[in-house]
């Protein structure tokens, strides 16, 4: 990976993650439970960065509907080891800190090692030709 595709991938990954939290203080804020607002904010923050990795990340100019099913639930797929990364950290921060503080400090560590470990497997099983085929 380039120093100029690690910054961007970095950025997206930021930007991936505020949306991800401001979904879950959203969801806080209306009183929802703590499972509920992890589910929004995973699924919002999964959106953002497929749009983002798929065109600036990876340079995949697959179109249609059949594409971008197979791509995103590939997508997706890699995505789930991560996300439990990511919801042990945060879950761990909320249960030993317990104030909104601590957990999105451990939802952001968890997201920025799930990131990187979601990048290697990206990058190996989802944008790639065969995975077209």
């Amino acid at each position: 990976m380039t120093a100029t595709l690690a910054l961007r991938y970095a950025a997206f990954a930021v930007l991936a993650t505020l949306a991800n939290l401001a979904a879950q203080r959203v969801v806080l804020g209306l009183g929802g439970a703590l499972l509920l607002a992890m589910v929004a904010g995973t699924g919002l923050g999964l959106v953002v960065k497929y749009a983002l990795d798929k065109r600036w990340i990876f340079d995949d100019r697959s179109s249609g509907i059949a594409a971008h099913s197979r791509r995103f639930s590939l997508y997706t797929l890699m995505g789930v080891a991560t996300t439990l990364i990511f919801w042990g950290f945060e879950a761990a921060f909320w249960h030993i800190g317990q104030s909104q503080m601590a957990r999105e400090v451990g939802a952001v560590l968890g997201l920025g090692i799930g990131y990187a470990v979601k990048y290697a497997l990206d990058r190996r099983f989802v944008f790639t030709a065969q995975a077209l085929a």
